[in-house]
């Protein structure tokens, strides 16, 4: 008899199976390393990853391929990216501009702890299926746009908080006159297109300050501000 393909293994878990996932995920890959924000926790115990990406195993520890060459990242990058970022107000009510919207993971993760979201994503069929995949999932108030990330959205400014899920050789002007002067926070990997570290600037009127968090690995940060295509 023939293996049962991906679609249906995924198929044949019940909700409280995928439920159980999440709590592994969150104990093994986000506790462990140090993450006690219960907020935060509580998203990644809610938001349903598997509805997201296309893999037999959503919630394991490692970055997975989306279309358009692009991925998502391992669920303790998320994590980490959101915590270093978190409003000084707290994210309930912070309006909150994600560069790289991916499958909408991210996004859903900051709706969820009751963010109001803007994400822009510079491929329009990602940005098509991400909002499929959001309004799956119940979020469907994040809003998606499509367009050159490193420009921002200027629409919607000023930012409590900026997450970029891609890395550039600097932080784009726009987007650091997009935040809050009110002690805005930007989280953006910067570096060369191998390798970067993960950054955090934060905005009090008309200074920044920025600090090195950690070497990270992201898919370049392709428009006007960021790398050449």
């Amino acid at each position: 008899m023939a293996a049962p393909d991906r679609a249906t293994r995924r198929a044949e878990l019940s909700e409280a199976e995928w439920a159980l996932a999440r709590a592994q995920m969150v104990q093994d890959q986000l506790e462990r390393r140090g993450l006690r924000d219960e907020e935060l926790l509580r998203a990644f115990r809610t938001v349903p990853r598997h509805l997201f990406v296309d893999s037999d195993d959503p919630y394991g520890d490692r970055a997975l391929a989306i279309p358009s060459g692009q991925t998502i990242s391992q669920p303790y990058v998320v994590a980490a990216m959101a915590a270093a970022a978190r409003p000084q107000r707290g994210y309930r009510g912070a309006k909150m501009l994600e560069v790289g919207t991916g499958s909408g993971y991210s996004a859903a993760i900051l709706a969820e702890m009751g963010a109001e979201v803007v994400t822009i994503e510079r491929h329009p069929p990602l940005a098509a299926d991400a909002v499929e995949r959001l309004r799956a999932a119940g979020y469907d108030g994040v809003r998606v746009v499509v367009g050159d990330g490193s420009l921002g959205w200027a629409e919607g400014a000023p930012y409590h908080a900026v997450i970029v899920t891609a890395a550039g050789p600097s932080v784009p002007k726009p987007l650091l006159e997009q935040l809050s002067p009110d002690g805005g926070r930007l989280v953006m990997p910067v570096g060369t297109r191998e390798q970067q570290w993960l950054t955090l600037v934060e905005r009090h009127g008309s200074a920044f300050t920025g600090r090195e968090v950690e070497p990270v690995v992201f898919v370049p940060l392709v428009g006007e501000h960021g790398f050449s295509e």
